[in-house]
């Protein structure tokens, strides 16, 4: 391992490990696959309220596992709310920018919950069962949000009514090129066939699942819901088909490198959709959508700042907080940053005014006093249709 890797791999585990220092371990929840994680020997770090694995083995192993062949996270810390009734569909449109309404049976949609002056409160996935039957997952951290957002608005939609599940189920993203092929072998239905955002009910091994075509790796793979006695089972059987154990670690790597943005670091309710690049997740009808009026607003009036991906050269790394600058005036700063093993180069994502958000436009970022050189670059950084 270079030095620059080492440092990353050093500076990664250093962030997620000051974030946890406030965190009690008596008071952290564990995930229906806590064992299986003890028995693999990961280690465990506090984490949005409970104690996740933070890596395996290597975490650049994990991501190139993901990359290469495929990779199993446990992401039962991710909030479950089904919505049930009549009204669930017209509710969910009115605190979601997706067009819920609009949304077929057997989709999910990539979506912002947003307070009424258009700050993002969390980013989420919403799942369409049935006519009047859906799943929104929020951030771990932000799941109490959401639900007290939800609790305020939903008495307005009288034939709608919701139900915490995050406890009864769990969650596994199973990702990488090899992911679909090993799962198609247990399941009786063609996965293969799903388009990318499909949901639907099915059996692997035959246990029930609500299986999607979604993940945050940027790469092909699935997220599958199931009850949580039936957890253990399926992720040994999956790391039995070669799919590698991954950590919180692996999984920051992935979605920088993906340009995938991370709610508390990249984007909070002091960020609107425009300024996050999210605007094509925003539904133009502001019609019955507590948002809809200031996003409409933001929309024609435009945003002083935008979020960007950047290169930076050498082998400076840049980490969340660290300043933004031209010359000698800080113009913004760092969200997200890192060494990309894929890549084989330091990235990150940051916000600055708009006149510097074109791509190649350059800048620099004050390394712990140290200035390196960044210039703007195409987001995402790595797609898998296209290669690195």
């Amino acid at each position: 391992m270079t030095k620059a890797r080492l440092l990353y791999c050093l500076c990664l585990k250093e962030a997620i490990l000051l974030e946890a220092m406030n965190e009690r371990k008596d008071d952290l929840k564990r995930t229906p696959l806590f064992e299986a994680h003890v028995t693999l020997g990961a280690r465990l770090v506090p984490f949005a309220g409970w104690e996740m694995p933070l890596q395996y083995t290597s975490i650049l192993d994990e991501a190139r596992a993901v990359r290469t062949r495929c990779g199993i996270f446990d992401i039962s810390h991710m909030g479950r709310v089904i919505f049930t009734g009549s009204g669930a569909a017209s509710f969910l449109h009115s605190i979601l920018t997706a067009d819920v309404l609009g949304l077929q049976v057997g989709r999910a949609r990539y979506s912002l919950v947003c307070n009424e002056e258009g700050g993002i409160i969390d980013d989420t996935l919403v799942y369409r069962w049935s006519m009047d039957r859906f799943m929104l997952v929020p951030n771990a951290a932000n799941t109490p949000a959401v639900l007290k957002w939800v609790s305020l608005w939903i008495s307005d939609h009288p034939d709608a009514q919701f139900q915490e599940v995050t406890h009864e189920y769990s969650m596994i993203a199973f990702q990488g090129p090899d992911a679909i092929n090993i799962l198609e072998k247990l399941c009786p239905i063609s996965i293969s066939s799903l388009r990318p955002f499909g949901c639907i009910e099915a059996q692997v091994s035959g246990r029930d699942v609500l299986l999607s075509r979604t993940g945050y790796t940027g790469e092909d793979g699935v997220e599958l819901i199931l009850s949580r006695e039936h957890a253990a089972h399926l992720w040994g059987l999956l790391i039995e088909r070669g799919a590698k154990p991954c950590g919180l670690g692996a999984r920051d790597v992935l979605r920088l490198e993906a340009g995938l943005l991370l709610h508390g670091s990249d984007m909070d309710v002091s960020i609107n959709p425009f300024e996050a690049g999210l605007e094509r997740f925003v539904k133009a009808n502001e019609e019955g959508f507590i948002a809809g009026r200031a996003l409409a607003a933001i929309r024609v009036q435009g945003v002083s700042k935008r979020l960007v991906g950047f290169d930076l050269a050498g082998r400076n790394i840049p980490r969340h907080g660290y300043p933004i600058l031209d010359g000698q005036k800080q113009i913004g700063g760092v969200t997200s940053g890192g060494y990309s093993p894929t890549l084989d180069k330091n990235i990150g994502l940051g916000y600055v005014p708009q006149r510097y958000s074109t791509l190649g436009s350059q800048f620099q970022i004050d390394i712990r006093g140290r200035v390196a050189d960044a210039m703007v670059a195409h987001l995402p950084f790595y797609s898998r249709l296209r290669g690195a």
